[in-house]
């Protein structure tokens, strides 16, 4: 009983590792343990009865631009700072960030009690001068004809002319007094200058104005320009009316724009210029979106090829190579796209011929 039980227990055993076994050599097989490795790179394709699918194209080294993008601030073309014109509080402001207004409307009022205390002396002061020069004018008139008669001397028809001119350039100076004091308060309204949007406010009520300290800041928001500062390296390469590309983030939009103005001092801590683009008439567009300057800066020679030749496996970037009748495949890396072209950096050399469009898999 014993010995058929050992045997029993053997022939089980080696079954069981004949099914391993099996399934050991089933698992290498379908890792492809049995079949060659292929390297990768170029991999021929089988000749065919049919010529290759699609047009071909030469791969050619051009120069193509080294496109670059600066920052830049949406501005308004008409920026004007309202600011005091004398000292005096701030009584009231009228506006905030973000108001519009039109010309001639009131954006802040200034203290005027002290120039009104002046306006009733200056008043005061020019009806008396006034009425001095009445008096003074009608005794010139009466010495006149005494002397005309002779019962005047010459003294004192000199004498009654010479207080006449007075008392009229006293009264002159008050009335010039009173005329420049009301100047003056006019001063205590700031108006706008212009139809216009509040952009910034700068002082509140109760706070000292002062001459040319600014309350406000007020722009228009048609005539927009996109203000970039351009390293020097590139700045040499812009000219007032040329063409550039701008991108507005805000919008996501990028359109065609012209450069409006280059200031020509140039920032000693940055080395870099101001430039200023005018922007087309765009909806949405306002001051204080932030964009991009795109321009070519500097030049490279780049082998390219259409687009529409590499394909895409996974995360692969493949094109089909024709050379001596064959068409194999070829793995390549690209790099920035020129329009309907694109930028190979690796797998490709120049004169070789890629084969366009994508081929039927059946």
């Amino acid at each position: 009983m014993s010995t058929a039980n050992g045997q029993k227990n053997i022939r089980r055993i080696a079954t069981i590792a004949v099914v391993m076994l099996a399934l050991i050599l089933l698992l290498i097989y379908m890792q492809g343990g049995f079949t060659g490795k292929v390297t990768p790179g170029t991999t021929p394709r089988a000749s065919e009865g049919n010529p290759p699918a699609g047009h071909t194209v030469v791969a050619k080294e051009q120069q193509v631009g080294d496109i670059m993008a600066w920052p830049g601030v949406v501005k308004s073309r008409t920026v004007a700072d309202i600011a005091p014109r004398l000292t005096a509080r701030i009584v009231d402001i009228k506006v905030n960030a973000g108001d519009t207004v039109k010309k001639g409307d009131v954006i802040a009022r200034l203290d005027e009690r002290d120039l009104r205390a002046q306006e009733k002396a200056a008043l005061a002061a020019l009806s008396g001068a006034n009425a001095q020069e009445a008096r003074a004018s009608a005794d010139k008139q009466r010495i006149s004809g005494l002397y005309e008669k002779e019962a005047a001397t010459r003294e004192r028809y000199d004498a009654a002319v010479a207080q006449a001119k007075e008392a009229q350039a006293r009264a002159n100076q008050a009335s010039g007094t009173l005329t420049e004091i009301r100047a003056r308060l006019a001063d205590t309204l700031l108006l706008a200058p212009f139809d216009g949007t509040v952009v910034k406010r700068l002082k509140q009520p109760g706070d000292m104005g002062m001459p040319g300290i600014p309350v406000v800041t007020l722009q228009v928001p048609r005539g927009l320009r996109l203000e970039a500062e351009v390293p020097a390296a590139c700045a040499g390469a812009f000219h007032v009316g040329e063409t550039v590309v701008v991108r507005i983030d805000t919008l996501d939009r990028t359109f065609d724009a012209t450069i409006d103005e280059i200031i020509p001092e140039m920032d000693a801590q940055t080395h870099s210029q101001l430039i200023k683009i005018a922007l087309p008439a765009v909806e949405g567009l306002k001051p204080g979106h932030f964009g991009w300057l795109k321009q070519a800066c500097d030049e490279h020679a780049a082998l390219l090829i259409p687009v529409s030749a590499v394909q895409h496996l996974g995360q692969l970037e493949v094109v089909r190579v024709l050379s001596d009748g064959r068409e194999s495949t070829r793995h390549i890396r690209t790099g920035k796209i020129f329009g309907d072209r694109v930028e190979v950096l690796s797998g490709l050399r120049a004169g070789e011929i890629v084969l366009t469009g994508s081929r039927q898999t059946q």
